[in-house]
């Protein structure tokens, strides 16, 4: 029997122990027919990393220790790996940095000491990834922006700026346009923001954006609909309800009714629609 001042009892059951098996699954996928996903593993220091499942049912990790698919934009990360061509593209933790990785050792694809990268999505007409970055390179408060990492290149081109805090980049299915969420201090996400819409010229520099919804409302998620039309998350109704707006500019909701299709955005990668 064990007996200790109140308090101070030290109890063989700790959290080492309540989540040494308890393995993290998150953003699952599908790319060329295999699928993909991410696990925070505990035992090892909360290291994420993406698995491949093969067509005969075999599972591989697409990297090793001490790589982790982990990155600091806004600090509450979320959405550091995309798959493109069969390669992971990942923001590394330990260096910020987007790495890229199949079956063999990860190699470093950018090499800009001081950016950060998140949120990305593929645009393949111009072989690039367009990202979230945020800029420590100099002093005082991070920058924030929209740009985009050349594939071969590694370099990084900035499109859109001149927010405290960017969101969300979605391209249409002709890579012409390219629609975000920004916001401002002292918003939160689930507070006030702006959903932009930019097109994109034949080398991919950005035009003026374009605010076509915001003030007063919350706005998440945007996506470009088979159809060509923009997709978004407001909560303009009282409750986070999905919109469209067309090539003229008309806004409609899609499905009005008390209920929130929208999530609180601590974290990049909220997905709670698709087409």
């Amino acid at each position: 029997m064990t007996f200790a001042p109140y308090g101070s009892w030290k109890s063989p059951v700790t959290t080492d122990l309540i989540v040494a098996g308890s393995i993290g699954v998150s953003s699952p996928c599908f790319a060329g027919g295999i699928q993909y996903w991410a696990e925070s593993r505990p035992q090892e220091g909360g290291r994420i990393v993406v698995v491949r499942r093969d067509a005969d049912g075999s599972e591989h990790d697409l990297f090793a220790a001490p790589f982790n698919a982990r990155t600091r934009v806004h600090e509450y990360g979320g959405d550091a790996w995309l798959i493109h061509d069969g390669l992971v593209y990942f923001s590394n933790f330990a260096d910020q940095q987007v790495h890229v990785a199949g079956d063999g050792e990860p190699r470093p694809l950018t090499h800009t000491e001081g950016l950060r990268f998140a949120n990305g999505v593929v645009d393949a007409r111009r072989n690039r990834i367009i990202y979230v970055i945020e800029d420590h390179r100099a002093p005082g408060e991070a920058v924030n922006r929209i740009g985009a990492v050349d594939l071969v290149t590694g370099d990084v081109t900035m499109l859109c700026e001149g927010h405290d805090f960017y969101s969300s980049p979605a391209l249409d299915a002709d890579a012409k346009r390219l629609a975000f969420i920004a916001w401002d201090h002292p918003n939160m996400p689930w507070d006030e923001t702006l959903l932009y819409v930019a097109d994109l010229d034949a080398s991919g520099l950005a035009g003026e954006p374009v605010c076509i919804a915001g003030e007063s409302e919350a706005l998440q998620q945007p996506r470009f609909a088979p159809n060509g039309n923009l997709v978004y998350i407001s909560d303009r109704s009282g409750w986070w309800n999905l919109y469209e707006v067309d090539a003229d500019g008309q806004h409609r909701a899609l499905c009005p009714m008390e209920a929130e299709f929208g999530v609180p955005l601590w974290a990049f990668g909220a997905s709670t629609y698709d087409f």
